[in-house]
């Protein structure tokens, strides 16, 4: 089993959310995955960001962290902020809802991680923070083996 895994802490500033983006597409780039792979990928991670950025902390400083771990073909990517928390995760992952319609967010966050993703978990208290696991294998990857 060929495993690897990575652990970066970052401020939570909006800028960071590109930097998260292209760290997990260089990690993932061994498995040499299709555009599409890495776009979802990506696409999962930036919105897991921006979620804890805006409503994580609510504009208020703090620190996300991203642990990820390969093994195989198969990406595992956790994104975990010690923000306000979700007071209900069901109602936060129904499309099209949003705590902050004044800030035209589209409520479509968690429906994108999960679509792109092949597993999606929130785990969340109030007043302690979120943690966004997901999963995905990387089947451009068991093509090569």
């Amino acid at each position: 089993m060929k495993k690897n895994e990575i652990t970066f802490i970052f401020d939570s500033n909006s800028e960071n959310e590109s930097l998260a983006r292209t760290v997990i597409a260089a990690f993932i780039t061994r498995l040499d995955p299709t555009l599409e792979e890495l776009a979802d990928v990506k696409t999962a991670v930036s919105e897991a960001v921006t979620n804890a950025i805006i409503h994580g902390y609510e504009g208020m400083e703090g620190k996300i962290t991203i642990h990820s771990r390969i093994e195989d073909d198969t990406i595992w990517i956790e994104v975990c902020d010690k923000g306000v928390g979700i007071s209900d995760i069901t109602k936060a992952m129904e499309p099209l809802y949003t705590t902050k319609p004044e800030m035209e967010r589209s409520g479509m966050g968690f429906a994108f991680m999960e679509a792109f993703m092949d597993d999606l978990e929130v785990v969340s208290e109030e007043g302690s923070g979120t943690t966004v696991r997901m999963r995905k294998t990387i089947y451009s990857a068991l093509n090569m083996s």
